[in-house]
């Protein structure tokens, strides 16, 4: 017969390991070669193993007999010859498991009425209902609570009797052989649906469910600022459970619809503004649309180029459940004419013959740009 491995070794703890600490390997290590989740052919005999460390481990006495005599002090405190079953003596796993494990407890599956579902809802929105905030109403069919039984799936003037099946116990258990040992697996009871009580005459308008099927208007908050994907949760306006219970929620999810101009980068707008050559080369003020359905005057300085963005701080998307707004960022695009007449065609030939002229002056391009505009002698009058 092999030799049995170190406890320590088998939880990969050192002897100093704290009760937190071993009892984080266990999980980890169950997790991993449970029977349930691990099909390979030994971990079954791994996962009895682990079980076998955790229980001498974690109990302060055994450990103690352990770290002085080793195997031989916790197999004789079992008896001679006794062998270890971690499951022996109607231990409930079930019990174990949600509490290491994090799933509901007897009591909690026991009598207590189920959370109801939650309702998605798809809401399309224009752009500046997303940038200001709005309220939408809409309509969801759903299931709500009896009016008649108020939920509680019997005829109004009758009572509930006790289920003789779990013994108004709410739940069933059964004591199961396994190869860890014996086991108590206990499951809801299927006649009362773990309530403990069963129904005698059941609600004539729902029959006994507790809930009927409506359709139900609900007013939905859309907050300033909202971009396009965003999930708004309006809770306790989902569906209720059978018999009772706390609501679900609703989950609308938006889609914006876009802007004819104005496009959105976070809390900034971007508004492209298109320009001609000359409004660019000369300066020019403008007047720009914002989002505020208002305009706001802009001065374009000599020889913007291009792509330049001017920004004007605060005009942008506020900032949900905030007082502070995104900036509007204004991009100059200059635009080719597509016609033009006779005189602007002369003019633009002229324009082009004195770019050619070797400048004596030492000009910059741009120098010649203002003189062609201006004529000869008169002052250029930029910003």
């Amino acid at each position: 017969m092999a030799a049995k491995r170190d406890y320590y070794e088998i939880l990969g703890l050192q002897r100093t390991a704290t009760e937190d600490e071993i009892k984080k390997a266990f999980r980890r290590l169950a997790r991993q070669y449970h029977p349930d989740v691990n099909k390979e052919k030994d971990a079954e005999a791994q996962f009895k193993e682990i079980s076998e460390a955790y229980e001498i481990l974690s109990d302060g006495q055994k450990r103690q007999t352990y770290d002085r005599f080793g195997h031989a002090g916790v197999n004789a405190g079992a008896g001679a010859g006794a062998g270890f079953d971690p499951f022996a003596g109607s231990v409930n796993i079930s019990d174990l498991f949600e509490t290491f494990f994090g799933g509901a407890t007897s009591q909690t599956r026991r009598g207590g009425a189920q959370r109801g579902n939650d309702i998605r809802y798809d809401l399309t929105i224009s752009f500046e209902e997303a940038v200001f905030g709005t309220q939408k109403e809409i309509e969801i069919p759903r299931w709500e609570s009896c009016g008649t039984c108020h939920g509680s799936g019997a005829q109004p003037g009758t009572n509930t009797q006790r289920c003789t099946y779990c013994q108004g116990t709410g739940e069933i258990r059964r004591v199961q052989q396994s190869i860890f040992g014996q086991f108590v697996n206990v499951m809801v009871c299927d006649r009362c649906r773990g309530e403990g009580r069963v129904i005698t005459t059941p609600c004539e308008r729902c029959r006994g469910q507790g809930r009927v099927r409506n359709n139900r208007r609900v007013a939905v908050n859309i907050p300033a600022g909202v971009d396009d994907g965003v999930t708004v949760r309006v809770q306790g306006e989902g569906e209720v459970s059978a018999r009772g219970g706390t609501p679900g929620s609703l989950f609308v999810n938006l889609t914006v619809k876009p802007h004819p101009f104005f496009k959105r980068q976070g809390n900034d707008l971007i508004y492209d503004l298109p320009c001609s050559f000359t409004q660019v080369t000369l300066g020019d003020e403008v007047e720009v649309p914002t989002i505020d359905n208002s305009n706001t005057t802009l001065k374009i300085p000599a020889g913007t180029q291009t792509g330049r963005s001017f920004r004007l701080k605060g005009m942008g998307v506020p900032i949900v459940h905030s007082q502070g707004r995104g900036d509007m960022h204004v991009v100059v695009k200059v635009v080719t004419p597509t016609s033009m007449t006779p005189r602007q065609k002369e003019l633009l030939r002229e324009f082009a013959d004195i770019e050619k002229l070797q400048d004596q002056r030492g000009n910059s391009i741009f120098d010649k740009i203002k003189d062609a505009f201006n004529g000869p002698g008169k002052e250029f009058q930029g910003n």
